[in-house]
């Protein structure tokens, strides 16, 4: 591919950003049914897409599935009409193999990165400091730090971030710290034009209402237009509109990561009909049938209720 960053002079990362699901048929990309989801979320108030993170199973796809999976996202953006702000997701413990995706990855059609921090190795603050300035300067490209200690077993803290934010590429962190006041204290002492943007769908609305400048969602698969409202509802300063309209999705954070996600929004997803299948790769596996059931039924409830469960 060649390089086209359409987006890549975007402002700062704000508002709900979705991070796709990548679907997969009998072993292989589903590209049918990508598509399908692209044309389906471009139509959606959302701000921005992830390929290849978590909710992605990013660490499952190789290198030719990925740079596939970019190029039919872009073009059905195009076809779409609407060409949101696309970050691609990139993760490792070795800094010159993440430098080397990021040298790998820089003609491809994207704006920027979501870069987790170094799994399993926990390594120290300087060292973290010195992993991303080390990518930093590697890329042309804006980034995002992934900050999510309960999977890579460190956490960033604030003033190893805070010295980070300094560089004008690192433009904001996905918040998956689990840690309130950390996070408030972040959002209290981030410079302009560093976004923090929340990863815990079960806290969306407390983070926002705190100051987050958004979220990176994956519950938002589902209830799309209502995590949309309650950030457009709190940046007009209805405080009371945006508490309601939380309250009519809080529920679905916890039935959609009661199981090991992405198993249960992409079996939300196959029986909404926006993919043909809710495989998932190893060690990732379908989701049990009592949780099948629950989200079944909820799915039919809101239905009843005029809505068809998927996204709108």
């Amino acid at each position: 591919m060649q390089a086209n960053h359409p987006c890549s002079s975007s402002p700062t990362p704000g508002g709900l950003w979705l991070p796709l699901v990548t679907p997969f048929r009998d072993g292989v990309l589903d590209e049918a049914s990508l598509r399908r989801l692209v044309r389906h979320y471009a139509a959606r108030e959302i701000d921005g897409l992830i390929l290849a993170a978590t909710t992605g199973e990013g660490m499952t796809l190789d290198e030719a599935e990925v740079e596939r999976l970019v190029a039919i996202t872009t073009g059905e953006m195009v076809v779409a009409g609407r060409r949101l702000p696309l970050f691609l997701g990139i993760s490792g413990s070795d800094t010159r193999k993440v430098v080397k995706a990021l040298e790998h990855s820089a003609a491809w059609p994207i704006d920027g990165y979501l870069v987790t921090c170094p799994y399993y190795t926990r390594p120290s603050q300087e060292g973290m400091i010195r992993h991303f300035s080390a990518l930093a300067e590697s890329t042309a490209l804006p980034m995002m730090i992934y900050n999510i200690p309960y999977r890579t077993g460190v956490n960033l803290g604030n003033a190893a971030m805070l010295e980070l934010a300094a560089r004008p590429t690192i433009v904001g962190v996905k918040d998956c710290s689990a840690d309130m006041a950390q996070s408030l204290d972040l959002l209290r002492h981030k410079p302009p034009g560093f976004a923090v943007l929340t990863g815990e769908d079960a806290l969306f609305h407390t983070m926002l209402a705190g100051g987050a400048d958004g979220g990176i969602t994956a519950s938002a698969h589902v209830g799309t237009g209502a995590f949309a409202a309650v950030h457009r509802l709190l940046r007009q300063g209805d405080a009371s509109g945006a508490l309601t309209a939380w309250h009519a999705i809080a529920d679905l954070p916890r039935l959609l990561f009661t199981e090991p996600s992405p198993a249960p929004i992409k079996h939300w997803l196959w029986r909404a009909g926006l993919i043909d299948s809710p495989e998932v790769r190893l060690p990732m596996v379908p989701v049990s049938d009592g949780l099948a059931g629950r989200i079944d039924r909820e799915l039919e409830r809101l239905r009843a209720t005029g809505l068809d469960g998927a996204g709108r």
